[in-house]
């Protein structure tokens, strides 16, 4: 009879350990899990990490590439003689310009200009005339007014001095700055 008490003790003492270590199976199963979930958000992380430094870097590029294309169209528009609509090559390059301005938070000035030809005060209102057609044109294509000043020069700033048309011509512009 004394025996079986110590088989007893001896079969809980295993049974106990056995216990024991199902359990401690069980716990590193659990942390092996949670590591491995833990490895798995963090790479995803990562990889949302990845896509928006890669998103953001073609933002840029596109910004870029559309202000080089306004800075090739030039940022002076022509008009003709007495006459505030935009030509065909001005609505070119302000197009070249308004993709630009959609893409950042810039603010533009439009300065217009005449030639000598006509009254001061009938070429600031012509100046202001061609400055705001620029202007409207923008707006009418997404860009906020209020990101938009003009003003009007008139005959006082020219770039060719002197008469005759290919003097004149130079002279009746917007500048955009």
């Amino acid at each position: 009879m004394k025996t079986l008490p110590v088989v007893g003790k001896f079969a809980s003492v295993v049974f106990a350990s056995l216990v024991l270590v199902a359990c401690s199976n069980t716990d590193t199963a659990n942390e092996e899990a949670a590591a491995a979930e833990a490895a798995s958000a963090a790479a995803a992380q990562e990889a949302a990490r990845e896509a928006e430094a890669r998103a953001a870097a073609e933002v840029a590029a596109e910004q870029q590439r559309l202000q080089d294309a306004a800075m090739a169209a030039g940022t002076v528009f022509y008009f003709a003689f007495d006459s505030s609509a935009l030509t065909d090559e001005a609505r070119v390059a302000v197009d070249a310009h308004i993709g630009a301005l959609l893409t950042n938070d810039q603010s533009v000035r439009l300065e217009g200009h005449t030639d000598e030809r006509g009254t001061r005060e009938y070429n600031l209102a012509l100046a202001e005339r061609r400055a705001n057609a620029v202007r409207d044109y923008m707006v009418a294509n997404g860009v906020p007014s209020y990101r938009i000043e003009t003003i009007s020069y008139g005959e006082e700033s020219p770039v060719a001095f002197g008469s005759g048309e290919a003097n004149w011509q130079q002279n009746r512009r917007v500048e955009l700055k």
